[in-house]
């Protein structure tokens, strides 16, 4: 019988320095469904196709640490019309730190920095997030 899998255990290969994220989301597939109606037929009501696929951005969110400006840097290769893209890999791994599922993106770039929010009033720990768009996620159970 098969144990159910916690979402705990993760890391992320996207190019940078570091592979493990406080927090991993986005990971999304939707069918946008498209209405339509033959002008002869009887019915009074539309019927639905599939239509396009689309995925949602991907926000990897991680501590910051000292030296480390592998997020700004990467979002500051856009020039022009041009940025960095990068085939991004996110594993759910195992005890054994061994892959169980994995997500791909391909040709991720960066669309959208976040730094941490300031607050003297609390000791939690500084986070940044970045958010990727990309074009196409497949789904791999090992």
């Amino acid at each position: 019988m098969s144990q159910p899998i916690s979402r705990y255990h993760f890391m992320a290969d996207w190019g940078g320095s570091r592979a493990g994220f406080a927090e991993i989301s986005g990971l999304n597939i939707e069918i946008e469904p498209v209405l339509f109606r033959e002008g002869a037929s009887p019915e009074d009501q539309m019927r639905k196709i599939p239509g396009l696929r689309s995925y949602s951005n991907i926000v990897l969110k991680r501590n910051i640490l000292k030296g480390d400006n592998d997020f700004f840097d990467w979002i500051n290769t856009k020039q022009m019309n041009n940025i960095q893209r990068r085939d991004i890999t996110i594993s759910l791994l195992n005890e054994n730190h061994e892959p169980i599922v994995i997500w791909r993106a391909k040709n991720a770039f960066p669309v959208k920095y976040t730094g941490p929010i300031l607050y003297a009033g609390t000791g939690q720990l500084a986070m940044e997030s970045l958010e990727l768009t990309h074009e196409g996620l497949t789904v791999v159970k090992v």
